[in-house]
């Protein structure tokens, strides 16, 4: 049973819907939405449907404080139906599906905006209508399409799951930027103190960075502006070291020592631009950094952020992620995620008898490499990843021999994708077909002979070969998240998921709780390893600490 809900203002109208998307009963109408919503959760837990979980659940959290188990995220659903359809880019509003039921223009996608921005409950979604549409018809009608084109795609019950675990993401950020991760202004400032001086006033550069500056002028023998790649370049070409770029993978292979500077300088210059004080002053609200997460901004499915950094927070940093009194941080890592999954959705016995062992690039080292770890981390890289030349060329040849069916399913992703072609994750998300303006990859080599379609085409590949182990490896963990969700629900209201990125999740918890969200992380990441991968011997292990502050995770 799933209940369709339309918010009107503070009230708004509700109906059930059964498993073919048609409706159930009467519509009811709400004076107060939290509450009926509250009520109906209580009862009968059912799976929510609307246009977007971002406006109206955020609203439901700031009326009421309600939460609820399960949704369906219309706008989430259509954009994976859409790329599984090979119409990536095309709108996905719930007035833009409702548009395309009935032969209408469809209008476009608003512009992503922060949440300051959005001005009224539901508003995106609502003005995508055209006038007279009704929002609950609407909602009600793509909900049961959408329904349909699930039931007729390859493989409908991964999909199914793929939808489900994608609205639980959407769920989850959504709670995440209202509990927010504690964040110790006090430990912050002592962290930039430490790294750049004191706070400097207005827009002047802090201390420190003014004191590598200055060094790196010395060095180079003539004034420079650190941050400007168009001086670098002249002057470090005139004191005989020729580069291409300032990027840190060149600069590390520099001997001169202005280059050292300079990378030190530009990594102070990130923590001061991207988590310094006036990031603290826009980001952390009440002792909290509350993110906006943007659920499927990647096209594999990884999440992005709109601004905050929240999927990046710098090492020197993470010691002012503190935990209130009486509390703890439960800190959970998925250790080698892709090559696991590589392992997992191949079915190389090889290869998931390496991750069965407890360290993946340990075990890989042992069978194949002579115990050189290093060189199997390589390698199992190269395989993801596309890499060919140098050594990892020759490692790969290992790879094709002591892992064929591993190598054999990245490889053909390859051949798909240099073809023109798409992949699919283990649960279904789609890759985009390759166009002209997206084609070409800063790895593509223009010595080495081939032509430039060819390059584009290699380009793609490799595009294409890892997205089938990166896309299912979100797939993962989203599955792995909403299981997390339930989980942390049993246990009680106080354990609180604050943060995720990619394969590790924080979870604020009352200390004496620890040990039992411990448990709840690790039946989350089984159920997980189950519903994606299905009977896999490759286990999917979350490491966990239980720290006060996040840098004692590590």
């Amino acid at each position: 049973m799933a209940v369709v809900a339309d918010p009107v203002g503070g009230g708004g109208r509700l109906c059930g819907v059964g498993e073919d998307g048609g409706t159930v009963g009467g519509t009811a109408v709400a004076a107060d939405l939290a509450r009926a919503v509250r009520e109906v959760e209580a009862a009968s837990g059912p799976r929510w449907v609307w246009g977007g979980t971002e406006g109206i659940y955020q609203e439901l959290l700031d009326r009421g404080g309600v939460r609820v188990g399960r949704c369906h995220d219309v706008k989430l659903v259509e954009s994976l139906l859409l790329g599984q359809e090979g119409r990536h880019g095309t709108p996905r509003s719930l007035g833009a599906a409702w548009a395309r039921l009935h032969g209408l223009p469809e209008p476009p996608d608003a512009p992503e905006t922060g949440a300051d921005d959005q001005p009224v409950l539901f508003a995106a979604d609502r003005h995508h209508l055209p006038p007279g549409a009704d929002p609950l018809t609407a909602l009600v009608e793509v909900h049961a399409a959408q329904q349909r084109r699930i039931a007729a795609s390859e493989q409908p019950e991964r999909m199914r799951l793929l939808c489900a675990a994608e609205s639980a993401g959407a769920l989850a950020a959504v709670e995440m930027g209202r509990d927010g991760l504690p964040w110790s202004a006090r430990a912050h400032d002592e962290l930039l103190t430490a790294l750049l001086g004191p706070r400097p006033a207005g827009g002047a550069r802090p201390a420190r960075l003014g004191e590598l500056a200055q060094q790196i002028q010395d060095a180079l023998g003539r004034p420079v502006n650190p941050d400007s790649p168009a001086q670098l370049l002249p002057a470090f070409a005139r004191v005989g070291v020729p580069l291409t770029s300032t990027r840190s993978h060149e600069l590390r292979k520099v001997a001169h020592p202005a280059a050292e500077l300079v990378l030190r300088y530009k990594e102070l210059s990130r923590i001061h631009a991207a988590h310094g004080w006036a990031w603290r002053e826009a980001w952390v609200r009440d002792g909290r950094f509350r993110p906006e997460y943007v659920v499927g901004g990647v096209v594999s499915g990884r999440w992005a952020t709109r601004g905050g950094g929240a999927l990046q927070i710098p090492r020197p940093l993470r010691a002012a992620v503190v935990a209130d009194p009486g509390h703890l941080l439960v800190v959970a890592d998925a250790g080698q995620l892709e090559p696991r999954v590589l392992a997992a959705m191949s079915g190389d016995q090889g290869l998931a008898r390496a991750a069965a062992g407890g360290d993946l690039y340990t075990a890989v080292a042992r069978d194949a490499f002579s115990g050189d770890r290093p060189r199997a981390k390589i390698a199992l890289l190269a395989a993801m990843y596309g890499q060919t030349s140098g050594e990892a060329g020759q490692l790969l040849a290992v790879m094709r021999r002591r892992f064929p069916v591993a190598l054999a399913l990245v490889e053909a992703a390859a051949r798909t994708g240099e073809a023109g072609g798409i992949v699919r994750s283990q649960l279904g998300r789609t890759s985009p077909a390759p166009s002209a303006d997206r084609f070409l990859d800063e790895a593509a080599d223009p010595a080495d002979g081939a032509s430039p379609d060819r390059r584009a085409a290699r380009s793609w590949g490799r595009f294409t070969r890892n997205f089938v182990v990166q896309a299912s490896a979100a797939d993962w963990a989203l599955a792995m998240l909403a299981a997390l969700r339930r989980e942390l629900a049993a246990i009680g209201p106080a354990p609180r998921l604050v943060f995720f990125q990619h394969d590790e999740v924080v979870v604020h918890t009352p200390a004496d709780l620890a040990p039992a969200v411990e448990a709840a992380v690790a039946a989350a990441a089984d159920e997980a390893r189950r519903l994606v991968f299905g009977a896999t011997p490759v286990p999917f292990p979350l490491e966990t600490h239980a720290v006060e502050r996040y840098a004692d995770a590590k």
